[in-house]
Order: C-alpha cells, then structure tokens, then sequence
C-alpha cells in the first residue's frame, strides 16, 4: 500500500533527518498548513513559536506535504479574516508544467475519467471520445523538463538582480522536490507590497503587455504605423537589452526555416541569411541594428515579439499575486517524489543536479512492482523504461515511483 510504505519513510526522515538552518524569518508570524496522509485531510492555521515545536508536530504527524505561508501575521492561528495581514515576502513558482517541452508526449499520461480514454502528452480541454473534461493524469520529473525549469530559473534570477536590484543576500531559491524552482525574495521593500503591485512585477518578468517599439529603438511608431527609426542603437539595460540579446540568440543560430517558422517571407528569411555577419557583428560590437535593403520594420517587429517570448520567464503568475500564499516549507518531503525541497545556491544553480542533491534517502532498497515508468537517473544510475515488471531498486528510486503512482511495493 503506497500510504503506509511511503508514511513509514517519510516518519524516519523527520525524526532522524529533518532541519531548517534557521529558515523561515521571522517564524511565529507566519500560518503553517499540512496535508496528511489521510486522504482529503488539511491541517491550517497552525503557528509555532520555534523549530522543536514544528519538528515535534512533524514527527508527530507525519504530513504527506508541509507548508508555510508568505504572509506575516498578527495572529497566525486564527481564521483568516481576523489573522491580521502584516506584510509578505514575495515568492515566485516556476513549474515544468507550465513549459511545454518535446518529452511531454513520452513520459505524461492521461486518462479520461469517465470513459477511460487514455492518451500521452499534453490534456485535451475534453475527452475527444465523451467529451468529458476531468483527467486523471500522470506527469513525470524527467531531466529534460527540470532543465527547462532551471533556465527559466536563470532567467528570474537575472531580472531579479539586474532589473529589480534585489542582491543575492535577498533572495533564497530552492529546488521544490518534484518539477521546478521555488524564489523566496525577503526584505521590507517587498513586505508591504498589494497584490496589484506585485502584478505589475508579474508581468514585466513574463512580458505581458509588452510593447517592442517602446524599448527598441530600431522600430518607431509613426502616424502611418510602423517604419525605422534613425537611431537604432539598443539601451544598456531593461527589456531595451534583453531584446538586444534576444535577437542576437536567435539569429546566430537561426537558419532560414527558422524565420519561415515565426512568420517571415522566403524572400526576406534568405535577404537576412545574406547579412547574418554583417547584422551580428552590429549587434555585439556596437549594440546597432542595421536594416538591409528589403527588410522592414514589420519584418523586426515580428522578430522582437518572438525573442520576448523567448527572454521572458515562465513563471506561474497566481502564486507571486497571492499575498496569502502557502508555500512548501523547506527541506520537507514532496508526496509526488519523495524528494525534499533544497535550497539551492544562486552561484550554484548551473551545476545543481536535483537527482543527486534534493534526495532524502540515500541507503536501502524496496522490491516494487512497476506499472509503467520511463528511463529515469538517481544519482548515477539509470533505471527502466519498464512495464510490469517486478524489480529490487533503490530506496529513492523505488519511492519516486511509488509517489507517483507508477509502482507497488511487494511484500
């Protein structure tokens, strides 16, 4: 039985194992919440005064997930109309379901809960079947999809520190223990701010609303639309640079069916091809487009709207606007892995391997019988695909599985 298996280590892990390192700040103003093992049960409004009391309840109760909130509070017990709302951290989710990647199609799958239609990848908004719209589904932390978490992590980062001004004495990021990233920014300038303002975060961070021709230079709005501006040299700074950057990424590496791909004509793909050097080298050396012959303002404004979506991070906008949020608390088990929620140095991010590092058990095996489970690494050793199969793994190994409902443990 998954519950009782994955109760039993997840018991042993907090007794023996758990720590906090002195996280959250400012501790007794804070809600915590707690979903346990029994199904459907949650446990809120729960405030503790130090880290052995937090760790007795742990030990006690043994949650199946643990969280905290981003808020402070006067009375973190209480209901929350009559909490006291004092401020919050600003927190941002990046998620790898929230990314679409190639591999989706390989290792997600769902089934239509009514008439048991099953297909891979992303969810149909209905059944194409029944027409029914509630799937149970089964996602799957593969490499490629917490790759493309961190470099939308990177991404964050980088506006955080370069366009925010935030330092990294600031900002703690952590590895949420299944599919992406979590930021937790502190400090009095974002304690204070409305859900509104931190909208407005939200979307210079994902570009929305975003209007290219106010930070690139190259592009002008005239009475009769669009045209070329005479001074086409970028800023130094803000979304001006990172469209700079954008398209200097994306033309040294595009070939023609690249430009074809994003809405350019044939003709004006193979006059861009023509001028690569010439263009890159304006780009790099000088912070300069030069516009060839045959190439217009449209043909940049199309480009620039790509390369923002490009530069822009995938972040998971409800959970940054909530100031009420709760948050998964640090180093505490994940049910959908079995991994732990690790913090992450900033200057390490590149290097991080959540496969190695965010593992809570590191000893021991488990004979399981697996359903079904694509090729996947802990540490380093690979494992599967396998398909009903019985197989002695890992206790790491064994318990993602198990948490993801991939697998049964043979007795």
């Amino acid at each position: 039985m998954k519950s009782s298996i994955v109760y039993n280590l997840f018991h042993e892990y907090y007794c023996r194992d758990f720590h906090l390192d002195g996280f959250p700040n400012k501790m007794s103003r804070r809600e915590f919440g707690f979903a346990l093992f029994s199904e459907g049960v949650v446990v809120r409004h729960k405030r503790f005064e130090t880290f052995d009391e937090l760790k007795a309840f742990l030990e006690a109760n043994v949650p199946a997930d643990a969280y905290y909130s981003c808020a402070y509070y006067e009375h973190p017990d209480f209901e929350m109309e009559k909490k006291g709302w004092l401020g919050a951290d600003l927190i941002f989710d990046i998620d790898a379901d929230h990314i679409p990647t190639a591999c989706d199609r390989i290792h997600d799958e769902w089934v239509c809960v009514n008439c048991k239609f099953e297909g891979k990848g992303i969810i149909p908004e209905k059944c194409p079947i029944c027409g029914s719209e509630k799937f149970d589904v089964k996602t799957w932390p593969c490499e490629n999809c917490l790759a493309s978490a961190k470099d939308e992590t990177i991404k964050l980062l980088d506006f955080l520190i370069f366009d925010f001004g935030f330092s990294k004495d600031e900002i703690r990021l952590f590895f949420s223990g299944n599919r992406g990233y979590h930021i937790h920014v502190e400090g009095e300038a974002v304690q204070e701010l409305d859900a509104m303002a931190r909208k407005e975060i939200v979307d210079y961070i994902s570009g929305m609303g975003l209007d290219v021709t106010f930070h690139a230079p190259v592009i002008r709005k005239t009475k009769k639309g669009i045209e070329i501006g005479k001074d086409a040299k970028f800023s130094s700074f803000g979304w001006s640079q990172r469209l700079l950057r954008g398209i200097r990424i994306f033309l040294a590496s595009a070939k023609e069916e690249d430009l074809e791909r994003i809405g350019l004509r044939k003709e004006t793909a193979e006059i861009l091809m023509q001028n690569k050097d010439v263009l890159l080298k304006g780009l790099v050396e000088l912070g300069v487009l030069f516009t060839p012959k045959g190439v217009g303002a449209g043909t940049w404004l199309r480009i620039m709207k790509h390369v923002a979506g490009l530069q822009s991070a995938k972040i998971d906008t409800v959970v940054t606007t909530d100031v009420h949020r709760l948050i998964r608390l640090p180093n505490t088990l994940n049910s959908k892995t079995g991994f732990k929620k690790a913090e992450v140095p900033i200057s390490e991010i590149d290097k991080f391997d959540p496969f190695k590092e965010a593992l809570a058990f590191k000893s021991g095996t488990l004979t399981v019988k697996v359903s079904s489970a694509p090729k996947f690494r802990i540490c380093d050793q690979t494992f599967g695909p396998y398909r009903n199969r019985k197989v002695e793994l890992p206790t790491a190994a064994a318990l993602l599985l198990i948490c993801r409902e991939r697998a049964e443990v043979i007795e």
